[in-house]
């Protein structure tokens, strides 16, 4: 089994004392460790100059756990919308223009969200946010929306406000980008890695061809193995956050996975340049930003070509994850209603969504290939960075490819297909 070990061997990791309080709290001499630390907000906030937020989920994780990517603002306040207002933060119609997406596409596509834990207003919070934005139904009535356990069952794990967050995050990024798609959601026991593992599996054998994953750890080592048993699956896009401790963190698992889709994080900002948007590299401090760098363990996938990392490079791809700029999420489970949000947990449903709309993967295709063929169909993020690096590249944006953006952001569909 994989352990999602919250050390880093050769770089330092700023959250590494704060997962060894965790640990001594949950482990005696001689005794396994159960389970992670609760996984209720962390304290931890970012920097004074950006938004004030915390993280949905306990970064006090111990070995073989997890933890989500999902950063909450707590200086916007959640509320109750009023009449002919409008929540905070990006909607569908936001997300769909600064993509160049289809409005209404997905018809006939499964995207499944890989979550650890319950939430047990998940479908009536996700009616809520799809019907504030005219989106259709998506229930378990109409067949649109499905959640089950980790076993295929409706025993459902034990509920979970922070992980709760992260899967109202995760439901509604799928809602605003792929309307039209059915959503499965797929509640591991626990946040183990095996646990987790066994919910892709979980999702793949129920049909789902786009599968998030928007959690992660640093690696140790055993990541063949758990690649073996849980990612290695040819014609199913499965996309994994590239992680918010910015470079200083390292890569995450499972994004460095070479079966995956690794997603990074940018700002975005509308503006009055032809495509009405920009974007940079997100990064809210030095330990506070889109995850990236050079794998330690994972070999380098024939289809990416960059010079500097011999091994597999993370990130892929990006989308907005900066919670300056972040989106809404309606959550009543953990929260009070309308909230911003933002982390990689927003970008990797975001981009599992975009694989759907382009349609389904090649049946032996690994399509985390796909943008690499057609480079020329993404939006080239070239500045900012997130963190201080060599080669540049690994934490910099410039033309072309680099660590915290990947090959870039969409801009259509076409970089999510098969083909040169």
């Amino acid at each position: 089994m994989f352990h999602l070990s919250r050390t880093k061997r050769g770089r330092a990791v700023p959250r590494a004392a704060a997962a060894l309080l965790g640990v001594a709290g949950l482990i005696t001499m001689g005794a396994a460790v159960a389970q992670a630390a609760p996984a209720s907000s962390s304290a931890s906030t970012s920097a004074a100059s950006g938004p004030t937020t915390v993280h949905s989920c306990s970064q006090a994780v111990a070995p073989g756990y997890a933890t989500c990517f999902a950063l909450k603002r707590t200086d916007k306040k959640a509320h109750t919308m009023a009449a002919n207002t409008t929540p905070s933060g990006y909607g569908p119609s936001d997300l769909v223009s600064a993509y160049n997406l289809p409005a209404n596409g997905g018809s006939g596509q499964t995207v499944a969200i890989v979550d650890a834990q319950d939430d047990p207003n998940a479908e009536s919070d996700l009616a809520t946010y799809r019907s504030t934005y005219g989106l259709p139904e998506c229930s378990t009535a109409n067949g649109c929306f499905s959640k089950i356990a980790q076993d295929g069952s409706t025993n459902y794990p034990t509920a979970d406000t922070g992980w709760a967050g992260e899967i109202s995050l995760d439901l509604d990024m799928v809602s605003a980008t792929c309307p039209g798609c059915h959503i499965l959601l797929v509640e591991a026991n626990s946040a183990s890695m095996s646990d987790l593992g066994t919910a892709v599996n979980q999702a793949v054998s129920q049909g789902a061809k786009y599968v998030s994953n928007s959690y992660g750890g640093n690696e140790d080592g055993s990541e063949a193995q758990s690649d073996a048993s849980y990612f290695n699956h040819p014609g199913v896009a499965i996309t994994a956050s590239s992680g918010d401790g910015a470079y200083a963190a390292g890569t995450e698992y499972p994004a460095s996975s070479p079966y995956v889709t690794a997603v990074g994080g940018t700002s975005l900002t509308k503006d009055s340049s032809s495509r009405g948007w920009s974007e940079s590299v997100w990064e809210t401090s030095s330990s506070e930003g889109a995850g990236s760098g050079c794998s330690q363990d994972e070999t380098k996938p024939t289809w990416q070509t960059d010079s500097g990392c011999s091994n597999r490079m993370v990130a892929d791809v990006a989308a907005v994850a900066d919670p300056a700029t972040g989106v809404a999420v309606y959550q009543t489970y953990g929260g009070n209603g309308w909230a911003v949000y933002g982390g990689t947990s927003a970008s990797s449903p975001i981009i599992a969504s975009v694989y759907a709309l382009a349609g389904t993967p090649g049946a032996n295709d690994v399509p985390a290939s796909y943008p690499y063929a057609h480079t020329s169909n993404l939006n080239d993020v070239t500045t900012g960075s997130n963190g201080t690096c060599s080669p540049s590249y690994f934490c910099t944006a410039g033309a072309g490819y680099d660590g915290p953006t990947g090959l870039g952001t969409p801009n259509g569909l076409a970089a999510f297909t098969a083909g040169g």
